[in-house]
């Protein structure tokens, strides 16, 4: 992906930012300069962009579980922080988190997002700067500073080393070239985090929608073909064992939307309201509940076949719900018996299942009273 051409910078090191990346903090430092310097600013704290780091790795590993890297040092702080404050919700709006960052006291905290700034702000700018090879790094931060700023052409500069009040000063026409071409910077900045995150995280479907916050799911189709099926035979929800009704009823993403970041019909399932927020980001317990998904999902397939009223709303959800023709033809055809149906299910979620399972989705139990 190629970076806007300037007459008076050096796209090419802007381009070569990420070349070395074993740890994905560069990709946070600098969407955090991006997103402050479209704000309008140019001096920029350690401590506010270290806050911006994390609350965008937040929903990354608290809500979608995914690996940052190798005892990778963000990660490792938000999942202390969430340790530490129950009340941080995995899905928490980022002001929350950022108000939180910016108030707390904690001193073990505060220590984890000083070591954050130990080598990034430093490291980053490497490609503009040739003369500083190898042991020429190994220097205290004072020094490092002072050898950095002696440099031309950077993006940045630093004032005094001052802990996490310690100042980055963008320069104004690097400032002028990310405002103008921010969109196109922060495409170029996705693609390359993309590219890592999936590196490190082979097994993990739809990266691309796990680089923001959770959106709302649009679920409504889905839910009036469930309406539309309750007056003609009682439906049971898996997890309680209760008859939906119309008034009660909420869909639910058998494995966890924050892990399949899709809505495919083949994982959604009706249940109530409560037991849905009960179950939250969890998997329900295999053994448990797939026999019962198994049931549930045979007893619409049969009624598909059964009620033209029913095929025909079927249809409608499909066209959004439905995105591989290989799956719709090996559950949804006409003529299938129950093993039939219950094998080819079994060998479409089990995988995503496992695989969701193997990185940290906890296992979940509907426990009567528990609402």
């Amino acid at each position: 992906m190629q970076l806007p051409y300037s007459e008076e910078l050096n796209i090419e090191y802007l381009g070569r930012l990420f070349d070395n990346t074993s740890e994905c903090y560069k990709f946070f430092w600098f969407k955090a300069i991006v997103a402050k310097v479209t704000e309008g600013k140019r001096e920029l704290t350690y401590e506010e962009l270290v806050d911006e780091m994390i609350a965008d790795a937040w929903y990354m590993v608290t809500e979608y579980h995914l690996n940052l890297g190798p005892k990778d040092t963000l990660e490792c702080l938000v999942d202390l922080i969430k340790k530490k404050n129950a009340g941080l919700k995995s899905c928490e709006k980022k002001s929350v988190i950022i108000d939180f960052l910016r108030t707390t006291d904690d001193k073990e905290i505060l220590s984890k997002k000083r070591t954050l700034t130990y080598n990034v702000p430093y490291r980053l700018q490497a490609p503009f700067m040739s003369k500083l090879k190898g042991k020429a790094w190994n220097v205290g931060e004072n020094e490092l500073i002072a050898k950095i700023n002696r440099e031309n052409r950077l993006i940045y500069y630093f004032t005094a080393l001052n802990g996490l009040s310690t100042k980055i000063i963008v320069q104004e026409d690097w400032a002028r070239y990310i405002i103008k071409n921010q969109e196109i910077i922060r495409g170029w900045l996705e693609y390359n985090m993309i590219l890592y995150i999936q590196k490190r995280n082979p097994s993990v479907p739809g990266i691309a929608d796990k680089l923001r916050p959770p959106q709302e799911r649009k679920l409504e189709k889905v839910k009036r073909y469930w309406k539309l099926i309750l007056p003609l035979e009682p439906v049971r929800e898996i997890y309680g064992d209760q008859i939906l009704t119309d008034t009660d009823i909420s869909i639910d993403h058998f494995v966890p939307w924050s892990y399949v970041a899709h809505d495919e019909m083949w994982n959604l399932n009706p249940t109530t309201k409560s037991i849905n927020s009960s179950k939250s980001n969890n998997l329900p317990d295999w053994d448990t509940y797939f026999e019962k998904l198994v049931r549930q999902e045979f007893q619409s397939y049969q009624l598909i076949w059964k009620y033209d009223i029913v095929h025909k709303e079927f249809e409608k959800c499909a066209k959004e719900h439905i995105n591989n023709e290989d799956i719709r033809y090996r559950i949804y055809r006409r003529g299938l018996v129950f093993p039939e149906f219950s094998g080819e299910l079994k060998s479409i979620i089990l995988p995503i299942y496992q695989s969701a399972k193997n990185c940290g989705f906890g296992s979940w139990q509907y426990q009567r009273g528990e609402l």
